[in-house]
């Protein structure tokens, strides 16, 4: 069963769906599109761009849209259409970025995240993600799910691009090998690594993996979470467990993840983390921090990706 979407789910927030020219992220694209945009702000006015690039024409939408996305580059604060690398972008895969070639998995989920936060570019991604509850569905669920959600803004997209977004999702979480409507000439995409999705049963049905995620660090998960904090109350330093377990944008429905997930990862991450603590108030779990949430979660991720 799905459920109502509220009229205020997406208030205020643009809705963009299918601008990916029907691509999901390939290997290499992210790098490839970040670099270009490096070298000149430009690449992706000039009519031989996708040459530069060294795909074809939609391709290089494509990779412009997805590293968009990703919040990798961003247009200027002026309006202007040519983008610039983030701040976000150079720290992971800058010259001294974290993961210049993105060949830790960990990085994958830091993308995830950051491909759910608002402003979201993905508009299906982010309704999918964290409208629908259940975990067992079909692609009808999720057409449905997404007609509610575009109607509850007043969004006017039609329904053939909100199926091409249900198609490139699919093909970006579920694995080649459980997906048998995957042309052979596709390959996996390294998204497909995080099993965040998987089909069960016949070719109608999926599955959201929920739990524990073992290729999801702590400090990456945990980094999330006070990313989420921030977005919830600016002046606080706590936040309830039911938060980042249940709330709409939070680590729990974008990671698909356990109570006990959740709890082990800011537990240990409190172990050797002085301004994190883990504690049960009144029948509240929360999270307390003592430094600026977004200060701590660049914290954590030096620790990880710089121990």
């Amino acid at each position: 069963m799905i459920q109502t979407i509220n009229s205020n789910t997406s208030s205020g927030t643009e809705l963009i769906f299918a601008r990916h020219e029907t691509f999901y992220p390939r290997y290499g694209w992210l790098k490839k599109g970040f670099e270009a945009v490096h070298a000149n702000s430009n690449i992706f006015l000039e009519e031989d761009a996708h040459i530069q690039l060294g795909v074809g024409k939609n391709m290089a939408k494509a990779i412009r849209y997805w590293c968009g996305a990703f919040k990798l580059i961003e247009d200027d604060r002026a309006g202007q259409s040519s983008p610039q690398t983030s701040q976000f972008g150079r720290l992971l895969l800058g010259e001294d970025g974290y993961d210049p070639f993105l060949e830790d998995t960990a990085s994958l989920w830091l993308l995830h995240w950051h491909l759910s936060q608002q402003p979201c570019k993905a508009s299906a991604w982010y309704a999918i993600f964290n409208n629908l509850r259940q975990t067992e569905f079909t692609v009808d669920d999720l057409l449905l799910m997404l007609i509610q959600y575009r109607d509850a803004a007043g969004n006017r997209t039609v329904e053939a691009s909100l199926k091409k977004d249900i198609t490139c999702l699919l093909r970006m979480y579920v694995r080649q090998g459980d997906d048998l409507s995957l042309n052979e000439d596709n390959l996996d995409c390294p998204f497909a690594e995080l099993g965040l999705i998987q089909r069960v049963g016949d070719a109608k049905h999926y599955l959201f993996r929920t739990g524990a995620k073992t290729s999801l660090p702590h400090e990456i998960l945990v980094s999330a979470c006070l990313d989420f904090a921030k977005t919830v109350n600016t002046t606080q330093r706590t936040i309830s467990l039911s938060s980042l377990l249940f709330d709409e944008g939070s680590p729990g429905t974008v990671f698909k993840l356990s109570e006990a997930a959740i709890c082990d990862a800011i537990e240990q991450v409190a172990r050797w983390c002085n301004e994190i603590t883990f504690s049960d108030s009144a029948g509240i779990i929360q999270m307390s921090f003592t430094q600026d949430p977004a200060k701590l979660s660049h914290t954590l991720l030096n620790r990880y990706y710089r121990p």
